[in-house]
């Protein structure tokens, strides 16, 4: 599949900034299953744009500006080709030890609740794979989608006890679990495509990478109860949210703030991008 994704983000100040900087991990990279045609991220302001890499090996961009705005775009556009591998992930960058994984955040922290769900979801036999997809079909039941109650700084742990929630609580339940029974997970953000048409966003998409000892990597949506697919385009990774944010950042100036998000997730007509659509990650302006 040959995914198109618009993604702007539109930032609206009470007054003028005086200085900008934010973090962004929001250039995915290359690996079995899914290929990077082409990849573009522009600033609507001047300023500077800085490539590196972070410690697990997500493509990070630093934009920095200095004063004189009173609203500000971000705009990420891009093809990915994509091919199913049954959830199996391989020929990703590996910079930390899977025991990595396994460490706890504020975030992911399993109570005492979350720690019964998840024992019970264990697979006689010791077979982790069926106890990861019993844990993913149990929270797809159990965990009511739901953007009202929950926000970005909403803890596995009272995401479970509302029982409802967004991709990204429902990533760290998943996480809290799966950590609880010994098994290494990390939060994946990205993008999904939706199969009933709907193109129109209003956020990304967030699932679990959890190790399992005879696959390796496999990814599960909890949200949707499915391993992931071609419909998944794989960006950053980290311990949780926080980690993996497409966006984080800071500013001086500019008093109150409104964001406005329009995300567009397509299927692209199959062919080579057109010219002036080289695969591009890095910029500078001004």
């Amino acid at each position: 599949m040959r995914v198109r994704i618009e993604h702007e983000t539109h930032y609206a100040y009470g007054a003028q900034i005086r200085s900008l900087i934010q973090i962004l991990r929001m250039t995915p990279r290359s690996h079995d299953g899914q290929h990077v045609l082409r990849w573009r991220i522009e600033p609507s302001i001047d300023g500077r744009l800085r490539q590196s890499e972070d410690p697990l090996g997500n493509i990070v961009h630093s934009f920095s500006a200095e004063g004189g705005a009173e609203e500000f775009t971000l705009r990420v556009t891009g093809e990915i080709e994509t091919t199913d591998t049954a959830g199996i992930i391989a020929g990703t960058v590996e910079r930390v030890p899977q025991i990595y994984f396994l460490r706890d955040t504020e975030l992911t922290l399993a109570d005492e609740d979350m720690r019964a769900f998840a024992e019970k979801c264990v697979e006689p036999g010791g077979d982790d794979l069926k106890t990861l997809h019993r844990m993913m079909n149990a929270l797809n039941g159990e965990i009511a989608f739901d953007t009202e109650p929950t926000h970005v700084a909403t803890t596995a742990s009272e995401a479970f006890a509302m029982r409802s929630g967004v991709c990204q609580d429902l990533t760290h339940i998943f996480i809290a679990c799966a950590r609880h029974l010994g098994i290494p997970a990390r939060y994946v953000s990205g993008y999904f495509f939706r199969s009933d048409g709907v193109v129109a966003q209003d956020a990304g998409h967030a699932w679990v990478e959890a190790k399992t000892k005879d696959l390796g990597w496999v990814g599960f949506d909890a949200t949707n109860g499915i391993a992931t697919t071609d419909a998944h385009v794989r960006v950053a990774i980290g311990l949780d949210y926080l980690g993996a944010a497409p966006v984080r950042g800071s500013r001086y100036g500019g008093g109150g703030e409104t964001m406005t998000v329009r995300l567009n997730v397509e299927e692209a007509p199959a062919g080579k991008p057109g010219r002036g659509q080289a695969q591009r990650q890095s910029q500078s302006q001004g």
